[in-house]
């Protein structure tokens, strides 16, 4: 058996598909662990004959997903934590307990108790030594980690369960010495690396970086004229990953760390546009409000959160807002074009409150 195993999980959240995971199994030191997770990637095994459930991690969601614990998925049955089946029966033995929960990211085991392994699996996002010698350990993650990022983060329920569907789009194996499939997963040309943490060696020059997050908001800019405003807002967090990753590179001066305080407010302004587009009037405020901080000319920044404000039907604050981009822009048609609308809604809420008021005492 070989001793590089890596299968991949391809995720969806709400129905949006988010990334790939690339997990790399331990078969030297828990082949029939590990053997167990490839086979039920791959699907070969065909129905079990236990649940009669096909043997696939395909379509199996994340049912419980807690934060800063753990994110667990591949009950392929029940599709809610109370089912599942391995390759070798309903349930096989714990392998051995070798391989210890000492970090993120590791792959374990999920079960009822000892020796009741069966296709559930739980990732690690901390240390749980308290979990060594019951649960066993067969593989880690090694791409993905935006991804297990964005699970950990989705909203959840009751018992930990995501509101949101968190599914196994796609799963396999990946042939030794291939590629992962991670880079450019989405097809559109894009070169670097969804998440920065996966990358196998951070290069040092503050220029591959700077080139890195200017990339990404260039695709974002691409889709978001293109309609696809939910993409754009996942080039714009791209973007804000490398960026947060120039801060403290020992090439940053203060021409280059002004360049980057402008781009960042950019980055957020145009998000701020994909959010007010997709009806998330909130996120865009919160958007908003992280670039006029950037000191940088933010007329964009206060006209975009003038606009969140509006959503949110708070009209004084939108007033405040659009005064401020004024400052910067006094001629600019847009903005004198909402703060008009904005004021009018303000006249017309005095005037209907003035009727009223009269109305007391007729």
């Amino acid at each position: 058996m070989s001793s590089e195993m890596r299968c991949y999980l391809d995720i969806s959240i709400g129905g949006e598909l988010e990334g790939r995971i690339v997990v790399e199994l331990y078969a030297d030191i828990v082949p029939k662990t590990a053997e167990n997770f490839r086979a039920l990637c791959t699907g070969e095994k065909g129905i079990g004959a236990h649940t009669g459930a096909p043997l696939h991690y395909k379509g199996a969601p994340f049912h419980l997903v807690t934060k800063g614990f753990m994110i667990q998925g591949g009950d392929i049955s029940a599709h809610n934590g109370r089912g599942g089946e391995s390759i070798y029966g309903l349930n096989f033995e714990d392998e051995n307990f070798l391989l210890k929960h000492a970090r993120k990211y590791m792959l374990s085991m999920a079960n009822s108790g000892p020796n009741t392994n069966g296709s559930q699996f739980f990732i690690t996002m901390a240390r749980t030594s308290h979990l060594d010698g019951k649960h066993v350990v067969f593989g880690k993650v090694i791409k993905g980690r935006g991804v297990i990022r964005a699970i950990e983060q989705a909203p959840v329920g009751n018992n930990d369960c995501p509101l949101n569907d968190v599914i196994i789009a796609d799963c396999g194996e990946i042939p030794e010495g291939a590629d992962d499939g991670v880079l450019n997963f989405f097809k559109d040309g894009d070169k670097y690396l969804d998440w920065p943490g996966d990358l196998d060696e951070k290069p040092s020059e503050l220029s591959w970086w700077i080139a890195a997050v200017e990339s990404a908001k260039s695709f974002g800019n691409e889709h978001f004229k293109n309609g696809n405003y939910k993409m754009a807002l996942r080039k714009y967090r791209k973007a804000m990953h490398y960026l947060d990753n120039c801060w403290g590179n020992e090439e940053l001066d203060e021409e280059k760390s002004h360049r980057l305080r402008k781009i960042k407010s950019q980055i957020l302004t145009n998000s701020s546009v994909c959010k007010l587009r997709l009806g998330d009037a909130e996120g865009a405020l919160v958007d908003t409000e992280h670039a006029v901080q950037t000191g940088e000319d933010n007329t964009k920044a206060f006209f975009r959160q003038g606009q969140a404000h509006m959503a949110l039907k708070d009209v004084e604050a939108a007033v405040l807002s659009f005064t401020k981009a004024l400052e910067f822009a006094p001629n600019d048609a847009a903005i004198k074009k909402e703060m008009a609308a904005a004021k009018k809604k303000i006249a017309e809420k005095r005037e209907q409150e003035r009727k009223a008021f009269s109305r007391l005492f007729q």
